[in-house]
């Protein structure tokens, strides 16, 4: 199974802006589908923006062979 670290759509915040999930999920299933782990979160809503990730288990899913999608590859390399 090919797995991917991507975001998920989390929830809507009081002026209808997104919070995101970093999940592990199998690289063909769909945006909402059911993720094998959660990682951290995104929340574009505030000022600066606030990404926050735990390391650990991110460091142990790319051992595992999970890769990173652009979009949180380059959310990582913002935050640090």
């Amino acid at each position: 199974m090919e797995l991917r670290i991507r975001l998920q759509k989390a929830g809507k915040t009081a002026n209808k802006r997104y919070n995101y999930r970093v999940v592990v999920i199998s690289r063909r299933a769909s945006r909402q589908a059911r993720n094998l782990d959660i990682l951290g979160y995104y929340d574009p809503a505030k000022k600066p923006a606030v990404v926050s990730v735990n390391k650990e288990k991110l460091n142990e899913w790319v051992k595992k062979g999970a890769q990173m999608s652009d979009t949180v590859r380059s959310l990582l390399s913002k935050s640090k």
